[in-house]
């Protein structure tokens, strides 16, 4: 089994989608293809591992945002910085505002309300509702966006209402 590296033009933006619909494609027509990535940072392109370019061609042939199969083979080693994993702490507080990126709710904002780093999973709910709902996602399912730096202000704001409420009691 021989496998090629090959790199599709996408419309910058739409990688999500273009990868979504390459794999369908390479299902429903039953073809070699065997991974399909959009490294992060690099806007417009995703590569896709095939046994053969024609299989490539195929998966992305149709496909809305696609606009073609670059001409030559990428060698693993240009694209290994980009594609190698590597585990680091995901730092996620209670109250960070985050952004959604991938599921449902994708280009979401929401505040995290809880963590469960064993199973990776944080709860949040989401900003623009009407009704706050608690949402759990995977951990890698959201970025952060800013620390929520008024809300210890305001914890210690409704500290200082307690304290007025208990000195105001004995007044009575």
């Amino acid at each position: 089994m021989e496998c090629n590296l090959y790199a599709v033009r996408t419309t910058a933006n739409r990688e999500d989608q273009v990868m979504d619909f390459v794999v369908s494609n390479s299902k429903r027509k039953k073809l070699e293809v065997y991974g399909v990535v959009r490294p992060h940072g690099m806007r417009g392109y995703i590569f896709v591992e095939a046994g053969s370019r024609s299989d490539a061609e195929q998966a992305a042939f149709g496909v809305p945002y696609a606009r073609g199969v670059l001409p030559n083979n990428i060698e693993y080693k240009e694209v290994e910085h980009m594609l190698e994993q590597v585990k680091h702490e995901i730092n996620i507080q209670k109250h960070d505002i985050v952004e959604i990126i991938s599921g449902s709710f994708k280009r979401e904002q929401a505040k995290v309300t809880r963590i469960d780093r064993q199973k990776e999973e944080v709860v949040v709910e989401l900003l623009e509702s009407a009704v706050p709902i608690p949402i759990t996602m995977k951990m890698d399912a959201v970025k952060v966006i800013r620390r929520d730096s008024a809300e210890p202000e305001t914890e210690e704001a409704d500290e200082s209402d307690e304290t007025e409420t208990f000195s105001a009691a004995p007044k009575i």
